[in-house]
């Protein structure tokens, strides 16, 4: 399932949601890791929604043909060509209710995996801090994600390391809120991080499509377990396009969403992206760019089943998945 049909039908629930002290509206999406050809203007922005691209990623590797760890001296790993300042600028411009975030570490670097490997606690957090400082500068950066999923240190070290890092940039306004992202496996150095430093992290973007394919009873009793994990936290669901487990949007997705809503349990939906972004080009040149603008800023029933049709039409696409 592609990124635009994904994002629109995310966007269709959380305009539909009625906020509470739990419930969010928030929905983010990574972007910049899988594509050299993606645009902020391939996806979709609904202005009724609390809305942040992640960029992915920056990560303290060398920038050379064989990387290695660079000890906190983080560089931009993402795809720069269509996301650079020049892009971020314009679509802050337009776009009030846009934030960016840089991601930190992730998967791979290169052909290898990408390590939290720091020499010491304090040579890491001083090189972080600077290098990230020069980084969010130049791209106009509101927050950071950490998604870190390799380490050879402790969690203990991880959790000094990555909190204090936080607590630096926050401190020094450089950032204005961060998050974290891991998963079932991982858990025991997040965990660390949340329990001492808890309280400077804003969200808690759970790699649930990280797990084997769920139901949406699974989803929902996973989701309650990682919320008792991070508790007061505010925690995302999620799913992956193009690929991953969990559960996804045509499996129960946002029937979980709207069962997690009902007891005022959903701090928002992330994405993260694995797909190409064919559909986007598809749709605009259907519709065009007012229409689109309808659809997903104003949902209405008359609205709601002209995207639905053109789904069906092109992409064989229950209406159904838009019933919330």
């Amino acid at each position: 399932m592609e990124l635009y049909m994904i994002v629109s039908a995310a966007f269709f629930f959380l305009l539909s949601l009625k906020c509470n002290a739990a419930n969010s509206n928030l929905f983010r999406e990574y972007i910049g890791a899988e594509s050299d050809s993606i645009k902020f203007s391939d996806v979709p922005i609904s202005s009724g929604v609390e809305f942040h691209f992640i960029l992915a990623f920056a990560i303290d590797y060398t920038h050379d043909y064989h990387p290695s760890p660079s000890n906190g001296k983080f560089n931009v790993f993402w795809e720069t060509k269509n996301l650079g300042p020049c892009q971020v600028s314009s679509l802050k411009d337009s776009s009030s209710n846009v934030k960016i975030a840089v991601s930190l570490g992730g998967d791979s670097v290169g052909k290898g995996k990408a390590f939290f490997a720091p020499k010491s606690k304090t040579s890491w957090v001083q090189n972080a801090v600077s290098s990230l400082t020069d980084i969010i500068n130049q791209y106009d950066i509101d927050g950071i994600d950490i998604d870190y999923e390799h380490f050879r240190s402790s969690p203990e070290m991880f959790a000094e390391c990555i909190g204090q890092l936080i607590t630096i940039l926050k401190q020094r306004v450089t950032i204005s809120f961060a998050s974290i992202a891991p998963y079932k496996e991982i858990n025991s150095y997040y965990l660390a991080l949340w329990r001492k430093y808890g309280d400077v992290i804003d969200y808690v973007n759970f790699q649930f499509y990280a797990y084997e394919k769920l139901s949406v009873s699974q989803f929902i009793s996973n989701f309650k377990e990682q919320a008792s994990n991070y508790g007061g936290g505010q925690l995302l669901a999620s799913f992956e396009s193009g690929g991953g487990g969990g559960l996804k949007p045509n499996d129960g997705f946002f029937e979980a969403c709207n069962k997690l809503k009902d007891e005022g349990k959903l701090g928002g939906i992330f994405i993260c992206d694995n797909s190409c972004p064919s559909l986007h080009i598809s749709v605009k040149q259907e519709y065009g760019k007012d229409k689109l603008a309808l659809i997903f800023t104003q949902p209405t029933q008359k609205s709601t089943a002209l995207f639905s049709c053109f789904l069906e039409k092109k992409h064989r696409v229950s209406s159904a998945y838009f019933s919330f």
